[in-house]
């Protein structure tokens, strides 16, 4: 598996837009660690190896969870569209009504008891990676007046160990809520962005069932995801 990115330029960290930059931007030069068990060169996933059901966020409870059934599912890719197999993808999300199974999380809408919101898996041979959940909600926050995120699934894609990591987000096609986005729009580029919205794949959509999106992953070069990272947002 190909090193993933390295992140050696805090300047883009800090967006005033997206008030709480303000907290997360480094003030001071990076601090090199010294090797820890998070350093190791090889694949690592606790003490438990992703199962079917990690990926499949509407069958972790005795229930399902409420809402709209949806399969994420995409390729991880380098530079040069090569798959990457063998990668650890973890996913996390609101619930239906815009809420956070976290105890940080006070939005006054219901929590739902069958949809924890996280799942994870490992790409295939051909870098591909799937995931059955719910369309998430939009919900409010605190960075400015009357603000809102659009509906939005954070990706998380792991490198050779866990200091090599990168974060992202999808959103969903046709969701006016992405104008109004301050961490969608902290990315200056039009192009980078739409990279961030994923596409309704009436192959990937079951009759009766499920609505399929796809989302491929790119982890460098000109066609590259943005990342949380100073090559996007």
């Amino acid at each position: 598996m190909p090193e993933l990115p390295v992140v050696d330029d805090d300047a883009q960290l800090n967006y005033p837009a997206y008030a709480s930059t303000i907290l997360r931007a480094p003030a001071q030069p990076f601090v090199i660690l010294p090797d820890r068990l998070s350093d190791i060169s090889a694949p690592v996933y606790g003490w438990w190896r992703p199962e079917e059901l990690d990926s499949d966020l509407t069958r972790q409870h005795a229930a399902e969870p409420q809402g709209q059934r949806i399969i994420v599912s995409g390729r991880l890719l380098d530079d040069d569209g090569r798959p990457i197999a063998g990668a650890l993808v973890e996913v996390w999300q609101a619930n239906a009504a815009g809420r956070y199974k976290h105890r940080s999380d006070d939005h006054p809408a219901p929590l739902d008891p069958n949809f924890t919101g996280a799942g994870r898996t490992v790409t295939d041979a051909g870098g591909r990676y799937t995931f059955t959940t719910i369309r998430p909600g939009a919900y409010p926050w605190r960075n400015h007046e009357n603000a809102w995120r659009p509906a939005h699934i954070h990706f998380s894609v792991f490198g050779r160990n866990f200091r090599n990591r990168l974060v992202t987000q999808m959103y969903f096609p046709g969701d006016p809520m992405m104008a109004y986005d301050p961490i969608l729009q902290s990315i200056p580029d039009e192009r980078a962005r739409q990279r961030l919205v994923s596409r309704y794949d009436l192959s990937l959509t079951k009759p009766e069932w499920a609505l399929g999106y796809a989302f491929d992953i790119v982890v460098r070069g000109s066609n590259a995801t943005p990342f949380e990272t100073p090559q996007g947002a």
